[in-house]
């Protein structure tokens, strides 16, 4: 199945990467194809576009992704916020229409109230208008101090995330159409990952947007973590306890889904069940 492989982040996202590899390697083909700047916190927005009549695409390689023909995978730097992406793919922008959209690994969670906001997941739901399931994969990166939701690139387990979203993936392709799954991850490697989690939406996110400064031309921002209390059961508290946690959130999907998460667990490799 031809998979479009998305983001927020952008398309030199390292998270981004090790998605496409994960849907590779679940044997389908990968459409990589992300916004060629950052479009973090876009929601399901088309714009706005530089030129509204016109969107600027440009080929580039995907590190460590192999194509079809075993050469390096190419995708499609785009000029566009996440859902207009996954619009245009099912108009057949970047070739055939895909069957499925999986958006991520997101630099930082999405829970709570921030999935109203996240370009990752902005990108899936517009792809459920179309009829199409979809997934929206996030690890629970943030750095603070003036930084936001940033780090190394190498300080991020993503092999993790990956992991998870490779092994959700087949039972994501079989479900019911316009099935969304919400999936995070803690950022820690995957030996150390309790489980695999069915989580409610918390009632604030893992993190915060606060005012640091403000003077008579505006106002200075930076992305904090949440240190709030939250219900056990909800995908924030799970996910700062070790879990992997999966979230139904379309219309669609919200009922009725039998989440085979032992299965799940078992192919990540936690054999002995939940930690």
């Amino acid at each position: 199945m031809r998979v479009l492989v998305t983001n927020d982040d952008g398309i030199s996202s390292p998270g981004l990467h090790a998605l496409a590899a994960a849907v590779a390697d679940a044997g389908h083909e990968p459409v990589v194809a992300a916004p060629s700047t950052d479009w973090s916190g876009a929601s399901a927005c088309l714009g706005p576009l530089d030129d509204p009549d016109r969107v600027s695409v440009e080929r580039v390689v995907v590190p460590g992704v192999a194509g079809p023909d075993g050469e390096a995978l190419v995708g499609y730097s785009v000029g566009a916020p996440p859902a207009l992406i996954s619009m245009l793919s099912d108009l057949g922008g970047f070739g055939p229409p895909p069957g499925l959209v999986v958006a991520g690994i997101n630099r930082g969670p999405n829970t709570g109230r921030s999935t109203l906001f996240s370009g990752t997941i902005g990108a899936v739901l517009a792809g459920e208008r179309f009829g199409l399931s979809g997934m929206a994969v996030s690890a629970d990166v943030m750095v603070t101090g003036g930084t936001g939701a940033t780090g190394a690139p190498g300080d991020v387990h993503w092999e993790t995330a990956a992991r998870v979203a490779r092994v959700v993936l087949p039972w994501l392709v079989d479900a019911p159409a316009r099935t969304v799954l919400n999936v995070n991850t803690p950022d820690i490697p995957l030996g150390d990952l309790r489980g695999v989690r069915f989580a409610e939406l918390a009632p604030v996110g893992g993190v915060r947007t606060v005012i640091t400064g403000r003077d008579e031309t505006g106002l200075d921002l930076d992305l904090v973590a949440n240190d709030e209390p939250m219900p056990a059961d909800s995908d924030t508290a799970l996910i700062r306890d070790g879990w992997a946690t999966v979230t139904p959130i379309s219309p669609a999907s919200a009922t009725g889904l039998d989440l085979p998460f032992g299965e799940w667990e078992q192919e990540i490799g936690l054999e002995d069940g939940p930690r």
